[in-house]
């Protein structure tokens, strides 16, 4: 049973994707009429296009986890408040921000201490009706108490058993790595400095010695997963370092997402009972942890250079606005964050972000209502847990909480987006990515986008949080040509022009064989060209 668990551990570390990596780098502009790849036209677009330059520029606000705005492929197309005088520590343009000459960042305080790591939104509730209930005759509870008790519960159940299970995979990776220390440690008795080369393995033969046969077996299994090893050394450190990440995410779990007694608030300094409250953070709108914001702006609106990527929306400007930090973001600072984008001129917000619960949603549900009074067009990623949204909760979303006297049941400034393939056919729809017939409007690429990361760096990733900025591209573009068009009308613009998925198609989380245009309410694939 040890031996099992211990494979088993290491090779969940060194799992590999079953969909293909493109060939090429921006498949993802290419059009599907003329190519193999589930492209959206960016290219044939821009040929269409010609030397014609927009009649208006975009700007583009990247509510994320901040952004290397000194990136080489970026600096140039950032965002700049031409009524704040950098570094005087001065208000210039009265509006609430110090020195927000690029943007700002409402994950940190005045002296330039950043939040990074957060809890989980469900981890707030849980140990905020913990409190609420501590005091209370359970017995005597109101109807409404009994409903909220109900769901106290199971908030409860989900933190306390997540704790659980991450505690026992430290213990137990914390078990195996010291069994393996033991199993090659044998080894290095019976063959003390004996080098671990091929013609040695092959001929190795572990006899009935139990350790030995373990060795042999973590020998073969090294092999495969193509490890280069030369002593039991090398291999304990690869094992080793597999089990350190491993562990290192568990005990994030512990010490973060799920741990009721983290209490972020208290490094910003604002009232968070004061839900309305505006205007505390920093200008420091890269923040520590800026890889997911800075791929995100890459996507949207990096430079056309002769190196690194391309931006979808080539002329836009880049508005960085520290959200979401490594966990759940706030939704204080979320419907702070669109009103900073929308009283500062933008007119294009991507969200990639997103969560099962909402601790105030009526209060973004009012800043979703303010950018759609200001015409602001706001693009946000389904989610990435292969669910129906239908069904479950993502949060923000477009679905308004309380409808006003005649007001609308939900925002027609919000554009819902799903992340699709490069592949064709069945494997359209990423595995991975939510969907929705009513919630979830279109699809876009959302796997192994290559885009820009910090320090100069170019990597790939995959996500709703991918295909969320290739839209806001689109859309981008859009507004640049046509300016006269409302943020509604680009929407539905968007939403008409979609390119069909044909026949069926992989439904993600349960893989069974759905029409691809019942899992979104366009049916299809977003299309620049088109």
């Amino acid at each position: 049973m040890k031996r099992i668990l211990i494979l088993c551990a290491w090779f969940s570390c060194l799992a590999l994707s079953t969909f293909a990596q493109p060939d090429e780098l921006d498949w993802y502009f290419e059009d599907p009429s003329s190519s193999a790849y589930n492209g959206i036209g960016v290219d044939r677009l821009y040929e269409y296009l010609g030397d014609t330059k927009p009649s208006k520029e975009i700007i583009v606000a990247i509510l994320d986890s901040g952004v290397d705005i000194e990136h080489d492929d970026l600096k140039d197309n950032i965002w700049i408040n031409v009524d704040e005088i950098p570094g005087n520590g001065i208000d210039d343009d009265s509006n609430g921000y110090v020195d927000d000459v690029n943007g700002w960042n409402f994950l940190g305080n005045a002296s330039g201490v950043n939040v990074l790591k957060e809890t989980l939104e469900i981890t707030r509730l849980y140990a905020h009706y913990k409190k609420y209930f501590a005091d209370k005759d359970l017995k005597k509870l109101s109807h409404k108490d009994k409903k909220l008790y109900t769901t106290f519960l199971e908030y409860e159940n989900t933190v306390l058993s997540k704790r659980s299970a991450a505690s026992a995979e430290i213990h137990d990776l914390d078990e195996n790595a010291s069994f393996i220390r033991i199993v090659l440690d044998s080894f290095d008795v019976y063959y003390p400095g004996q080098e671990l080369t091929e013609s040695f393995l092959d001929k190795f033969d572990p006899g009935e010695h139990e350790l030995l046969k373990i060795a042999k077996e973590l020998f073969k299994n090294a092999r495969d997963y193509g490890l280069e090893l030369t002593t039991t050394e090398d291999l304990f450190n690869e094992i080793k370092a597999s089990y350190d990440e491993a562990t290192s995410g568990s005990r994030d779990l512990l010490d973060y997402r799920f741990n009721p007694e983290l209490n972020s608030r208290t490094i910003i300094g604002d009232n968070y009972d004061d839900q309305t409250e505006c205007c505390y953070g920093n200008n420091d709108v890269r923040g520590g942890f800026a890889f997911h914001g800075t791929h995100v702006s890459g996507t949207v609106g990096a430079l056309w250079n002769e190196f690194g990527v391309k931006g979808v929306a080539r002329y836009a400007r880049i508005m960085p606005v520290r959200t979401v930090p490594n966990g759940d973001e706030h939704d204080k600072d979320v419907a702070n964050a669109i009103r900073y984008a929308v009283d500062n001129g933008a007119h294009v917000i991507n969200m990639s972000f997103g969560k099962g619960q909402s601790w105030n949603k009526k209060v973004v549900d009012d800043a979703v209502r303010y950018a759609r009074k200001h015409d602001v067009l706001l693009v946000h990623g389904a989610g990435n847990d292969g669910a129906d949204n239908d069904l479950v909760g993502n949060f923000p979303n477009a679905t308004f909480e309380k409808r006003g006297f005649l007001g609308k049941k939900s925002a027609d400034n919000w554009i819902e987006v799903g992340a699709s393939n490069s592949e064709r056919g069945d494997k359209a729809i990423a595995p991975f990515s939510n969907y929705g017939k009513n919630e979830v409007d279109l699809f876009a690429p959302g796997m192994y986008i290559y885009s820009t990361a910090p320090d100069e760096a170019y990597e790939y990733a995959q996500g709703t949080s991918m295909a969320s900025p290739v839209v806001a591209g689109v859309a981008a573009v859009i507004r640049a040509y046509f300016p006269e068009l409302k943020a509604h009308e680009v929407k539905e613009i968007l939403m008409q022009s979609v390119i069909p998925f044909q026949g069926e198609v992989l439904r993600p989380g349960d893989f069974t064989r759905v029409k691809g245009s019942e899992l979104s309410r366009s049916g299809g694939l977003v299309n620049a060209y088109q």
